[in-house]
């Protein structure tokens, strides 16, 4: 807990992490000390037991999810040198890679404004839920610079076509949009229906096994750019690896048996 961000453990044996960003003074806008928050919790949360940590949600108190840069930390780096801006970057960078690599599937939950670096949290998500009144933007270019750092993962998760169409104008678009070029996955009408959808995500992870669940966030990064011929060998050997494991023989003794699963909580919250 800081005055910046928040860290909480729910569900079922503490299962859960909520990562909240608390500064809805300013929209949950980001500075350097946020930043650096952020990487050292996600990387924390990494290291947690594979069969304890099962889900992730990353939420902004207040009216919005994350406005971006907070105007108190882009003026001072507008007063950088050029090698100190690329270290300011780079720090920037990493915080996304750390949520990105993020061994445990995390479900953001987004209202209000998820502009500039917010889309950048968006796009490290794996599960995005938006309230309808959410409005989007790669907003940078308004202000003369570019959306860079978020680059290599908003183009992973949107595809060049609709960056190509968002990046350069700078435009806000609402979440129907957000949701049709693949940013969002689900949109849902007022923050009562944000809250059930989300925990209806986080239910829907609970019920897969834990180590297949992250086996299969991590393979679709792993086959990422790999060859026809190099896939095949890596996603045989990746079943073969699950399918001895205890927790595949117990999910497939409990289809049989035509019962939940040990680790499928009978009630999660």
């Amino acid at each position: 807990m800081s005055e910046r961000l928040r860290l909480e453990r729910t569900g079922p044996n503490d299962s859960v992490a909520r990562v909240t960003l608390t500064r809805p003074e300013v929209h949950n806008a980001f500075d350097a000390t946020l930043i650096a928050e952020l990487r050292t919790t996600f990387g924390a949360l990494a290291r947690d037991d594979e069969t304890k940590l099962r889900a992730v949600v990353l939420a902004g108190e207040g009216p919005s999810f994350c406005a971006g840069a907070d105007v108190t930390w882009m003026r001072a780096a507008m007063a950088l040198d050029r090698e100190a801006n690329e270290q300011d970057a780079m720090a920037l960078a990493e915080m996304y890679d750390t949520i990105d690599t993020c061994p445990v599937p995390v479900v953001a939950r987004v209202q209000g404004a998820a502009l500039g670096g917010g889309m950048g949290l968006c796009a490290v998500a794996d599960v995005v839920i938006a309230e309808s009144g959410a409005k989007f933007g790669f907003t940078e270019t308004r202000l003369g610079i570019l959306p860079a750092v978020i680059s290599p993962f908003v183009v992973a998760k949107i595809g060049e076509s609709a960056a190509r169409a968002l990046f350069p104008s700078g435009r806000r678009f609402d979440a129907v949009r957000a949701q049709r070029i693949g940013l969002v996955h689900e949109v849902v009408e007022g923050e009562a229906a944000l809250d059930a959808a989300v925990d209806v995500a986080v239910n829907d992870l609970l019920a897969a096994g834990p180590t297949a669940a992250r086996a299969a966030k991590a393979m679709i990064r792993e086959i990422r750019g790999l060859p026809h011929g190099a896939t095949k060998w890596h996603t045989a050997r990746a079943i073969a690896r699950q399918r001895t494991t205890p927790e595949a023989q117990e999910g497939f003794r409990a289809f049989v048996e035509k019962r939940r699963p040990a680790w499928s909580p009978d009630d999660p919250e």
